[in-house]
């Protein structure tokens, strides 16, 4: 971390990664997925996959509020008051799908946004997880499948995990 000059105050401190979680599965509490599982587990294996790809703290701390601002878990106000960097704010707000959004504009702004397209790529390695995908009944399946692999070709990712 630079110096600070004189006279300027020391950056405020910022959430450690336990507590990012904690804030997260907090905003996400009492939810599930559409299979039925508690939101917490997309949310850590979101994480987790960030991690395995080579991202950042700030990167794993955004995986794991990824949904908050758009699930209205967290509002954007409580996002950006949060003892957070303002990348991770960015991120976060990147990957915040709005309504009615068309999903050139929102892969557009994953792909402006530093950071957010590996936190995006996570997120859908973990969507996409046949194991995960197998319990959805076929038309849920098939409908997100495609989701899916519109928004991977959007990014430039490749398979189901980017490769």
């Amino acid at each position: 971390m630079p110096p600070t000059q004189p006279g300027t105050p020391p950056p405020a401190p910022r959430l450690s990664p336990a507590e990012v979680e904690a804030v997260a599965r907090a905003a996400h509490a009492g939810q599930t997925d559409k299979a039925g599982r508690p939101y917490a587990e997309h949310l850590r294996a979101v994480a987790e996959g960030v991690e395995r790809r080579g991202g950042d703290d700030e990167q794993i701390a955004a995986a794991w509020l990824h949904d908050a601002v758009e699930d209205d878990a967290l509002s954007e106000r409580e996002l950006n008051e949060a003892a957070l960097s303002r990348r991770t704010k960015d991120i976060v707000l990147a990957l915040t799908k709005r309504p009615g959004e068309p999903p050139e504009a929102y892969a557009a702004r994953i792909l402006a946004t530093p950071g957010a397209r590996l936190v995006k790529e996570a997120d859908l390695a973990h969507n996409a997880d046949p194991a995960r995908l197998a319990v959805l009944d076929e038309a849920t399946r098939a409908r997100l499948t495609e989701k899916y692999a519109r928004m991977r070709a959007l990014l430039g990712l490749t398979g189901p995990d980017g490769d």
